[in-house]
């Protein structure tokens, strides 16, 4: 994630009253419908995501250079227990085997990301690393050679360390043109076998939690400009290489360029109140419109304009902090994405909330809007991940009606689980999945053009800043073990139910995809739960399990047969 991208509690009060939405809400309607059986069009791309960091492992292998997520890792008390991905869930070796995971799924593609310091060590093009571009050769024909499309990712966080510390990273323009680099040589080596491209994974995150708060990579906090200035380099990146591959590369290979972007949704607390309603317009133009609104419209949302224009005029500053595209930028930018990919995980209740300019610059002070929670919401997972299934047609939808109706590929949603314990029946897991995909159904009755979703995640992975402390996988991967098994949870089971139905036939058999998944995995999780050198165990889901299950069969029924032998 997933990609965690959500604030801190702190930033988010408790919505202890009752608040409906209202069925006459402007920009869609919220009409809280029953769960709807239905299939999906023909065609439809089902798949489950990762990443190069959170999951490869083999962070100094085979020539890879130093990205910034292993220096930052690095250093005491930036990650939960201190916790780094140097070996992750080793997918570095291990991607046969996951591929085999997957084809047992029925996935009908893959999103995985290249680890640009893998293949460029020095982040530029003059250090290859032909070590790194076999191993993505090699995972991309494995893929193609299963019936698996690949989905590609060219940046999700690991910028190399190299171009932070010599340059500033996003701070600084320079890296447009490091990146174009770097993408052009993907496409020239992997173009021939990879249709979908994505430039930047989430990249909200990257700007906020990278360089204004700190919680992520690089680390750096400076406060109301940073995060702005990273987002403006990103964005001219993106469209760079996406005219990169439209003039060199789009007529032989014939593939597609988009980005990524999460995003909750923002829900008014008062939907008769106009303030509250705008307050919740400029939550998602913040969130989601920082980025779309330039790629899909040619310059930034219009109230961000507005409103970081007047708080900097009000801190005595002589230009907004938000920096500004030229005319030629703004055409040039406009209209470079073939496709959306969405994030989405959660949902907030907005209200407006105003933030004095005394209090000093701030991305989330600029805004002016406080998020609540209704605590009635289930939060099986992370603190800042809420089920709230209706939020997500809502965003969808959203989407169709401010930038036309895009191709949409969902490309992240899923939850995390809190235990510290193993837990391979995640029945909240195949609720979220029921209940979101439900909702993504839905959408696509109301004329959204989505073409494929991605779970998130195909492995428990390491959860940036988080650590391993949070579990976003299908597959359980026991990382205490030097050979990092995976167990498949419940809901692998009932995923694959969805894929092959392609949605929701009808109400008993959804009904039964539940039960029959619980059913795999319930004496395989008390087996697992229980064992104290479960950390040195090797893959026994295929052999242990089912041995130990018979035997304890066996056992009650000889048991059982000595019972009634006594009583008769």
């Amino acid at each position: 994630m997933a990609r965690r991208c959500i604030l801190r509690p702190h930033h988010v009060l408790a919505l202890v009253l009752c608040v409906c939405a209202g069925d006459d809400f402007d920009w869609t309607k919220n009409e809280g419908t029953a769960f709807y059986y239905g299939t999906f069009p023909t065609g439809f791309s089902w798949g489950a995501g990762s990443s190069a960091y959170q999951t490869e492992g083999a962070w100094n292998v085979d020539g890879k250079g130093t990205s910034i997520w292993d220096a930052f890792a690095h250093k005491k008390g930036k990650i939960l227990s201190n916790d780094t991905g140097d070996s992750s869930c080793d997918g570095y070796s291990k991607f046969k085997d996951d591929i085999t995971l997957m084809k047992d799924m029925k996935l009908n593609h893959y999103r995985f990301s290249i680890s640009w310091p893998r293949i460029l060590p020095s982040g530029q093009k003059t250090e290859l690393n032909e070590r790194g571009i076999k191993y993505y050769e090699d995972l991309i024909n494995r893929l193609l050679d299963n019936q698996i499309t690949p989905v590609v990712t060219l940046y999700h966080w690991d910028l190399p360390q190299v171009l932070q510390e010599k340059y500033g990273g996003w701070q600084n323009a320079s890296m447009v043109n490091y990146f174009n680099d770097f993408a052009d040589l993907c496409f020239q080596r992997f173009g021939n076998r990879v249709k979908y491209w994505i430039t930047f994974n989430n990249p909200w995150s990257i700007a906020v939690e990278g360089y204004e708060t700190g919680e992520h990579a690089p680390g750096l906090k400076l406060r109301g400009t940073g995060a702005y200035r990273a987002a403006h380099h990103i964005i001219k990146a993106h469209a760079q290489v996406w005219h990169t591959y439209d003039m060199k590369w789009r007529s032989r290979q014939k593939g597609l360029v988009g980005i990524s972007l999460t995003a909750d949704w923002g829900e008014p607390v008062d939907i008769t109140n106009q303030r509250d309603i705008e307050a919740a317009e400029r939550y998602i133009q913040f969130y989601l419109g920082w980025f779309a609104s330039p790629i899909f419209s040619g310059d930034y949302p219009q109230v961000m304009k507005d409103y970081i224009g007047r708080k900097s005029g009000q801190q005595g500053l002589g230009a907004s902090r938000l920096p500004v595209f030229s005319p030629q930028e703004k055409s040039y930018i406009k209209g470079t994405s073939d496709f959306l990919g969405l994030g989405h995980f959660t949902t907030r209740y907005v209200t407006l909330k105003n933030y004095p300019s005394g209090l000093g610059d701030s991305y989330f002070a600029d805004r002016d809007l406080a998020e609540l929670v209704d605590p009635r919401w289930p939060d099986p997972g992370s603190e800042w991940l809420y089920s709230v299934p209706w939020g997500f047609r809502r965003l969808l939808n959203f989407v169709k009606t401010q930038y036309g109706n895009p191709m949409i590929h969902v490309t992240e949603n899923g939850v995390s689980e809190k235990m510290l314990c193993t837990d391979l029946c995640d029945d909240w897991r195949m609720q979220y999945f029921k209940d979101y995909i439900n909702e993504m159904l839905k959408a696509v009755k109301d004329g959204v053009n989505v073409k494929g979703y991605t779970a998130w995640s195909l492995l428990d992975n390491f959860e940036w800043d988080e650590g391993f402390s949070e579990r976003f996988g299908l597959y359980y991967v026991d990382f205490r073990s030097k050979t990092k098994p995976r167990y498949p949870k419940a809901s692998v089971h009932f995923y694959k139910r969805i894929i092959s139905s392609n949605g929701f036939p009808n109400q008993r058999e959804v009904e039964s995809w539940k039960r029959k998944a619980v059913e795999t995995c319930s004496s395989s999780n008390q087996l697992l739960a229980a064992d104290p050198l479960i950390g040195h165990m090797e893959m026994v889901t295929e052999i242990v399990v089912p041995t130990v299950c018979t035997l304890c069969i066996l056992l009650s029924a000889v048991f059982l047969m000595f019972l009634l032998r006594g009583r008769l």
